[in-house]
């Protein structure tokens, strides 16, 4: 199954930008640097980014986590605690590492800036965090590394597990229902002797 969802990645790269955002005025926190070579039209991608981070901040998201078409990308985003998380990828990049890589970054901005996250004030007052977003960035580059085959195979195994589970806990309460049924059925045959 999962050389079936590799046919469908691209080679080269599938993350081309990544910013964190203040939610509730818009204000960038930090940014992927990136020379801007390997993205056509950068400018005019991250002139988007800065445009949706204004309508987020009038209020205007509908979920935490969202994926938008922008062209031949999409932009993933998720929203936790007043901070936006996002990340511009080819389509063919799956939708799960891409929010995983949302994950990794959120899960570090959060232990390494804190509490400071709130009162940043100036723009890019956490320009230094963009060393960890191009280590993850190039972790997250080729999904065909080990790291990344291991954690679809983990969720697949979680999906399967989960499944079955479920149909292990129907067939349980179908056999209780049917243990319930029997002595009901005893009952009533016993008062009518």
């Amino acid at each position: 199954m999962l050389v079936h969802l590799l046919l469908y990645i691209q080679n080269g790269e599938a993350v081309k930008l990544t910013m964190i955002a203040h939610v509730i005025d818009g204000l960038p926190l930090a940014e992927g640097l990136d020379d801007g070579r390997n993205l056509k039209d950068a400018d005019f991608y991250k002139q988007q980014v800065k445009l949706l981070f204004k309508n987020l901040s009038k209020g205007q998201h509908e979920a935490s986590r969202m994926s938008i078409e922008t062209g031949p990308y999409l932009f993933h985003y998720i929203i936790e605690s007043c901070v936006c998380y996002l990340t511009m990828c080819d389509r063919s990049y799956l939708k799960k590492l891409a929010f995983q890589y949302l994950e990794d970054l959120k899960n570090e901005f959060e232990r390494i800036s804190g509490s400071q996250i709130e009162t940043a004030a100036i723009p890019y007052a956490f320009i230094k965090f963009d060393a960890f977003i191009q280590k993850t960035r190039k972790l997250y580059l080729d999904t065909r590394t080990q790291r990344n085959l291991a954690k679809l195979n983990d969720e697949l195994y979680e999906v399967h597990q989960i499944m079955t589970r479920n149909v292990q806990e129907v067939l349980g309460v179908g056999e209780k229902l049917d243990h319930v049924s029997e002595m009901s059925n005893r009952l009533t045959s016993d008062t009518r002797i």
